[in-house]
C-alpha cells in the first residue's frame, strides 16, 4: 500500500500540534517536510518536541517536492484561505484547519478550484471522528431518541490576556475560532437550517468577543443552542453536547477526556427500552481514548488513496462556514 506523501505548511494555528498524529502512523504517511516561512514561528518550532527530526523548507520547497500527495494547512488563521489555494494550484490534496476564512467568497473559490481539480479537501473539525460523535450521529439517524427538539452544546475555555489580544483581531473574536466545531456537528445532525442568529457579546470593556453564543432554527421545529467562551472557569471539562428528542436524550460530558483526546462519556436517557438499550438512564460505553486527529488523518489518507468518498463533501464545508459566518455576525 503506498504511503501518501504529505508535508505541513506553517506551525502557527492553535491546532498545529496535530503533526504528531502523523507519526503515530509511518505505515501510512511518509514524511516529506514542514515549510515555516515565518522566521521566528520556525525557531520556536524547532524546539519543540512534535517537530524534533523533521525536515525544514520554504513553502515554495515544499509544493515544488516530487510526487507531494497532500499538505496540512496549520497557518496562522488569518492566512489559511490563502495558503491553502496555493497547494490547490500546485494540485495537492489538502487537510485545511478550520475555520474557512472571515469571508465566504475566497473559501467558496476554494472548494470550486478542489472540485474542478478532483482533490480533497477535510476540514480540521476534530469532533467528526470521535467515537463519541460517531454514536449520537448514528443513533439520530437511526431514530433512537425519535424528533428531535433541540440541540445544545458548549465549547468553552477560560484564557488570558495574551489570548484575549489575539481573538480581537477577528470581528468574530472567540465565537469565530472555536463555535465553528459546533455549528458542523447541528448541521451534520440536522442538515441545513431556516435561520441562523447571532448572539455573542463582549463581557469586558477590552472589545473582545469572548462570549460565543447563536441559535440556529432547522426544518420540523428543531432549535439549536450554541455556546463558545473564553472566560468560564472550568469550561474545557463542561464541554458538552445534549441532544432531545421525543423518545430520549442523549448526552456526551465532556466531547473529550484526559485535556484532548478523542472520546468523551455518553449517557443515554430512553422513554422506552429499545433494541439493546434499556429504559432510564445509562451510560454507554466508549473505546479506548485515542489522540484527537488520530482516526481524522487516516481517513484522509483514505480519500486521497481513493478507498472511501469524502464524507463531507464540498457542499457540506460551505454550507458549515456560510451558517458559522451568519452565526459570529458576518456577512455571509
Amino acid at each position: 500500500m503506498k504511503k501518501i506523501r504529505i508535508g505541513q505548511i506553517g506551525t502557527g494555528h492553535l491546532h498545529a500540534y496535530k503533526f504528531g498524529a502523523l507519526r503515530l502512523h509511518s505505515d501510512v504517511f511518509e514524511i516529506v517536510g514542514v515549510a515555516e516561512d515565518d522566521p521566528a514561528r520556525r525557531e520556536a518550532a524547532q524546539d519543540s518536541d512534535t517537530y524534533r527530526g523533521v525536515t525544514w523548507m520554504s513553502s515554495d520547497e515544499l509544493l515544488a517536492q516530487p510526487d507531494l500527495d497532500a499538505v496540512l494547512v496549520e497557518v496562522e488563521e488569518h492566512h489559511t484561505v490563502d495558503v491553502a489555494m496555493r497547494c490547490i494550484r500546485a494540485g495537492k490534496h489538502i487537510h485545511v484547519d478550520k475555520p474557512g476564512g472571515e469571508s465566504l467568497v475566497p473559501f467558496a473559490q476554494l472548494l470550486t478550484e478542489a472540485e474542478q481539480r478532483n482533490l480533497a479537501v477535510q476540514m480540521g473539525y476534530m469532533y467528526r471522528n470521535s467515537p463519541a460523535l460517531e454514536f449520537c450521529i448514528k443513533a439520530v439517524r437511526e431514530g433512537l431518541l425519535g424528533e428531535l427538539s433541540s440541540i445544545d452544546a458548549a465549547m468553552n475555555r477560560y484564557d488570558g490576556e495574551e489570548f484575549r489580544q489575539l481573538m480581537k483581531t477577528f470581528q468574530g473574536g472567540a465565537a469565530y475560532i472555536f463555535l465553528c466545531h459546533l455549528i458542523d456537528i447541528a448541521i451534520i445532525l440536522m442538515g441545513a437550517p431556516e435561520k441562523v442568529i447571532p448572539l455573542s457579546t463582549c463581557t469586558r470593556g477590552d472589545g473582545v468577543v469572548d462570549n460565543g453564543y447563536t441559535v440556529m432554527a432547522f426544518p420540523g421545529g428543531c432549535t439549536a443552542s450554541l455556546r463558545s467562551t473564553i472566560v468560564e472557569v472550568g469550561g474545557f471539562e463542561r464541554r458538552n453536547l445534549v441532544l432531545c428528542g421525543d423518545k430520549g436524550t442523549l448526552t456526551v460530558q465532556p466531547l473529550e477526556l484526559e485535556g484532548n483526546r478523542a472520546g468523551g462519556r455518553v449517557f443515554l436517557n430512553l422513554r422506552e427500552a429499545t433494541g439493546e438499550f434499556q429504559s432510564g438512564l445509562q451510560e454507554i460505553s466508549q473505546p479506548p481514548l485515542r489522540d484527537r486527529y488520530e482516526d481524522h488523518l487516516l481517513e484522509f489518507a483514505k480519500i486521497v488513496r481513493g478507498e472511501i468518498e469524502n464524507p463531507y463533501p464540498y457542499a457540506h464545508e460551505l454550507l458549515v462556514q456560510k451558517c458559522h459566518l451568519q452565526a459570529c455576525g458576518y456577512d455571509a
